[in-house]
């Protein structure tokens, strides 16, 4: 399968449910929120960083996909989120609260307004 018949199925399977970590890997390694990488590289916090800011509904569909098997890429993602200003932090927090992680729903978090986005 070439790579455009590649970044459409991994598309299509980010608007169905998702039933693998390897459909949900498919889909970030295609994200356009990763426009300044070679490569989805889970395991850099960094790149999870720029998913949770920049990432669309379906590539924060296949990061929790990946988080309901994987206790510590929940509490890397809570710990992204404590430091990193995002959007929706609070929905990631309870997101990952509905996975088991015990979190205060009410804890400072990093100002987004003024990042320049």
């Amino acid at each position: 399968m070439g790579s455009i018949g590649f970044a459409t199925r991994a598309r299509d399977l980010a608007l169905n449910q998702l039933s693998s970590s390897e459909e949900a890997l498919a889909v970030l390694s295609h994200s356009p929120a990763l426009w300044n990488r070679c490569r989805f590289d889970l395991g850099s916090d960094e790149v999870l960083g720029q998913v949770l800011d920049r990432g669309n509904m379906a590539d924060w569909r296949a990061l929790y996909t990946l988080a309901q098997d994987d206790p510590a890429l929940r509490a890397r993602i809570v710990a992204v989120i404590l430091k990193v200003p995002l959007p929706l932090p609070r929905f990631w927090l309870a997101a990952m609260s509905s996975l088991g992680v015990e979190v205060d729903l009410g804890v400072d978090l990093p100002p987004y307004e003024n990042t320049g986005y």
